[in-house]
């Protein structure tokens, strides 16, 4: 599947929690672009995505299914939404790869990291606009995206039903919150990282791997590279273990 065959699309994130519609603009190689504006209750933000459906999606209409929310790495920030498929699922798609579950991959504006609030808006539009078991929601990211998938699992647990961070790190004390650690205990967690990495240290996948660990999650674990710098995404996402862990979870 060359990269033309993508849904494009943007989300424009403004202030609240509503849907206030969308449109259809044609894009590149007459590919629609779908532009939808949604309010979210930080502050103003946008985020243009690709979005990938699986083969069966169109013909099997009573179905629902799975859905994967991939968190690139700080490189691929900016416009050109081409550059969210250089590494990851979408750069499998992009090669061909098929997989059983619809995969978002949204692009992060330049200059900003993974805003919480966007993301879960992004989900729920996808959730709201195509066939998307709410029990089979995942999150996945690498570098940047690793963070952005830590963020998440801490902050909305409860939404996914595993996470997979990829040589990312995060915030130890937000594990903590009361309100949060009942989710926490049942989400799935598969962390990854290089043990030679010279920009995201291997200590803070294990930091946060221990913290996890601490308020009693049980379905944890790391996977160290011992040769890997920080490129621990390549040998991660094309490694089918990864998919088929993902995908025995549910809420």
């Amino acid at each position: 599947m060359h990269l033309r065959t993508w849904v494009w699309a943007v989300v424009g994130c403004l202030m609240g929690l509503r849907s206030l519609g969308a449109d259809p603009v044609v894009g590149r190689a007459g590919a629609q672009i779908e532009t939808e504006y949604r309010e979210i209750v930080t502050r103003t933000n946008q985020l243009r995505y690709l979005l990938y459906l699986p083969a069966d999606y169109k013909a099997d209409a009573g179905s629902k299914w799975p859905l994967v929310l991939f968190l690139h790495g700080a490189g691929e920030r900016g416009s050109d939404l081409q550059k969210v498929a250089v590494h990851g699922p979408p750069k499998l798609v992009s090669q061909g790869r098929q997989f059983p579950f619809i995969l978002v991959s949204p692009q992060c504006p330049a200059g900003q990291v993974w805003d919480e609030s966007a993301l879960v808006g992004l989900v729920d539009s996808i959730q709201a606009r195509y066939r998307v078991d709410p029990a089979r929601v995942y999150v996945t990211g690498l570098s940047m995206g690793g963070y952005g998938t830590w963020l998440l699992a801490q902050k909305h647990p409860g939404r996914f039903a595993a996470v997979a961070p990829v040589c990312g790190g995060g915030d130890r004390i937000r594990s903590l919150l009361p309100s949060q650690i009942e989710a926490l205990k049942t989400l799935g967690v598969w962390a990854f990282h290089g043990a030679k990495d010279n920009v995201v240290p291997l200590s803070e996948s294990e930091r946060m791997c221990e913290a996890f660990k601490r308020i009693g999650v049980q379905d944890i674990q790391l996977t160290v590279y011992p040769e890997a710098n920080h490129d621990s995404w390549t040998a991660t996402y094309e490694n089918p273990a990864l998919y088929e862990w993902l995908l025995k979870h549910h809420r």
